[in-house]
């Protein structure tokens, strides 16, 4: 299957995209706009194969121009908010053939593109277009390219490419083809059960692959739709919960956390919402969030296991009547999952190791980079990176990233173990727990903390909570008081680094 083959799930005049104050734009007037982009991103020189990157703010024209182009060449959306030295990286490591940009946008990137003699193609969009609705113009160079003929793309050409976060070293370039990630958002429609009456609030960045395959192309395969906004807003979230009236949403962490600290305020509007579920994904969502989420909006939290070389989503908690694991990222949801140890050999169950995975959904290596896929697959498995337990009903647990495990003079401590543990202080609204260098152990464990609003709790008073429910080596020894934690472009808390950014090193 390819992207063109996923968007003829929707009826011509259903509802494929929506956004505030904007109307809808129909499955009809998307697939007319993928056909339309196509042809002007040939007469610019651009055709199967050839990288375009995608620099626009999040809304609903950044959720069809990622269609559109995908479905012509391949799509590498970028985060509007790098710095020049950050675009400069990006666009030539991706070798890019077209930049697209919104129309009278002064991002940085259109002049490093300039400088590199990359073509700029303006998108507009009018006010009183439907949602997503635009048109490309091309400006710059244009004359130096050459038409491509109309080729439809197959399953194996690649439909999108995204960098890996890279917080320790040189990000990788991670090439997803149209099967992989059909097949992700098929495997999120049938975890998720979506039908033609199912709306998605998308809340997430639509650079991420969080916000593209598991709310906006899980939401098309399905012949749905998705509600466009302009990002996460927690002051925003509840009207537009009240406007859109979707049945689901999916979210990191700290986004569920911030909607939390304001759905006392608005519990009139979650007693009328049509929310049948939530989802939660990129990161490990707390017990104690998870719970208190189930209890305020009285519909199910859908806890995910996703990463960008699986195309999204890996593991998933089913929807009732099945059994959801608080802690869990619950079973296989597509892909194949195993334990593994260091010497290749797959573990028995409940053996702890790193987790594994392989599928059609998976990528099959990194762009341009041999050392990093001998690293990183091996015997057709992905090592993902992050250290977990499978039980005997196939629920896997993830213990921790294996780069994050604190190593206190030997002794291996899951800083995700602390922060469930922490995270059940009365006086906590969000934790992150995360190395600092030690003198003599090499590293030792320090939690930044956000307490809640009219809370108070010294370090004092965490270490001695700490220490009822953890052996001695793991309580923090260092514990901030933070009023907000660094987080990366997409909400997710960074452990990584966090003690250098922290003035801690």
């Amino acid at each position: 299957m390819t992207l063109a083959d996923l968007i003829r799930a929707g009826g011509d005049d259903c509802v494929a995209i929506s956004a505030p104050d904007r109307k809808d734009l129909t499955y009809r007037d998307l697939r007319d706009l993928v056909t339309r982009t196509g042809k002007t991103l040939r007469q610019g020189g651009i055709g199967r194969g050839d990288c375009v990157a995608i620099v626009l703010p999040n809304g609903p024209e950044m959720a069809t121009a990622f269609v559109a182009v995908a479905c012509a060449a391949t799509a590498a959306p970028l985060n509007p908010a790098y710095q020049a030295s950050e675009f400069e990286f990006y666009l030539s490591d991706l070798n890019v053939g077209a930049l697209i940009v919104e129309a009278g946008s002064n991002v940085d990137a259109i002049a490093v593109a300039n400088a590199q003699q990359i073509p700029v193609m303006e998108l507009r969009s009018e006010e009183t277009a439907a949602a997503g609705d635009f048109e490309l113009m091309l400006s710059g160079h244009g004359d130096r390219l050459d038409s491509p003929a109309a080729e439809p793309a197959t399953d194996q050409d690649i439909a999108m490419v995204l960098h890996t976060s890279g917080t320790t070293s040189r990000p990788k370039m991670v090439p997803l083809t149209h099967a992989n990630i059909c097949t992700s958002a098929g495997n999120i429609r049938e975890t998720l059960e979506l039908t033609v009456v199912d709306r998605c609030l998308n809340i997430m960045p639509l650079f991420h692959i969080h916000g593209l395959i598991g709310a906006t192309l899980a939401s098309l395969c399905a012949g749905a739709s998705v509600y466009c906004t302009a990002g996460f807003n927690p002051l925003r979230f509840f009207a537009l919960l009240e406007q859109a009236a979707p049945t689901w949403y999916t979210g990191v962490p700290t986004m569920h956390q911030a909607i939390l600290a304001r759905a006392d305020r608005n519990l009139g509007i979650i007693e009328k919402s049509a929310l049948r579920f939530i989802r939660s994904s990129s990161a490990s969502l707390a017990p104690s969030v998870m719970a208190a989420l189930e209890e305020i909006f009285a519909v199910p939290v859908i806890e995910s296991y996703g990463m960008t070389e699986a195309a999204h989503q890996m593991a998933s908690n089913p929807l009732p009547p099945g059994k959801r694991k608080p802690g869990s990222v619950g079973m296989s949801a597509g892909p194949r999952i195993a334990i593994m140890d260091e010497l290749n050999n797959l573990l028995e169950v409940g053996a702890p190791g790193e987790i594994v995975i392989r599928g059609d959904n998976v990528t099959s290596g990194y762009l341009n980079n041999p050392s990093a896929n001998e690293e990183n697959f091996s015997d057709g498995w992905f090592r993902t990176g992050d250290q977990g337990v499978m039980d005997e009903e196939g629920y896997l647990t993830i213990t921790g990233r294996l780069k994050e495990i604190i190593n206190r003079g030997g002794e291996k401590i899951s800083p995700r173990e602390v922060d469930d543990v922490l995270m059940d202080h009365r006086a906590v609204q969000q934790v992150v727990t995360f190395a600092v260098p030690h003198p003599k152990l090499g590293e030792d464990v320090a939690a930044a903390i956000v307490l809640r609003e009219g809370e108070r709790a010294t370090a004092e008073e965490i270490r001695a909570f700490a220490g009822e429910r953890l052996a001695r080596f793991k309580v923090p020894k260092t514990v901030l008081f933070l009023d907000e934690i660094p987080k990366g472009a997409t909400g997710k808390l960074q452990r990584i680094g966090l003690a250098e950014k922290l003035g801690l090193t």
